[in-house]
């Protein structure tokens, strides 16, 4: 799927986001008390490291963006799923392997509601130079955020 320059970094980003989702649901799935630690850990991380700052620089930069395109209702979801998902992280880090499943479940349907209708409803909506100002400023961010998280 062909996708505006200025949305590849966050599509990109969805692909590990999958393969998390993947893991969690097989984990949970497998019996193995200890693969199931495992897999909770590193979802844990990799929310905190990868896609709490994707959801940060989705809400700060696409979401208004479509919000004044008038895209309420894709807003609207996008912020319910994301406050569901850092739920079901929370409950993760508090060692709750219960909602490990439904952390993986929840986040492959997410990324591909993003992909398969929040996306190209941006690239509709919302004229091109303001996509690429938006987000190319929250790129510039993520690389700020990483040197920092990095040093």
């Amino acid at each position: 799927m062909k996708r505006h320059p200025a949305l590849l970094s966050l599509s990109r980003e969805h692909h590990g986001a999958l393969v998390l989702a993947l893991a969690c649901r097989r984990a949970a799935n497998s019996g193995n008390a200890e693969k199931i630690r495992e897999t909770r850990d590193r979802a844990v991380r990799e929310f905190d490291a990868d896609l709490a700052p994707h959801f940060r620089r989705e809400e700060t930069a696409l979401l208004p963006l479509l919000q004044q395109a008038g895209q309420t209702a894709l807003v609207r979801r996008t912020l319910d799923e994301h406050a569901s998902l850092r739920a079901l992280a929370e409950s993760l880090r508090q060692h709750d392997a219960a909602v490990l499943e439904a952390f993986g479940q929840a986040l492959s349907d997410h990324v591909r509601f993003e992909e398969q209708a929040l996306f190209p409803a941006a690239e509709r909506a919302v004229p091109s130079g303001l996509l690429e100002a938006a987000l190319a400023s929250q790129d510039e961010l993520a690389k700020t955020d990483n040197l920092l998280r990095d040093n």
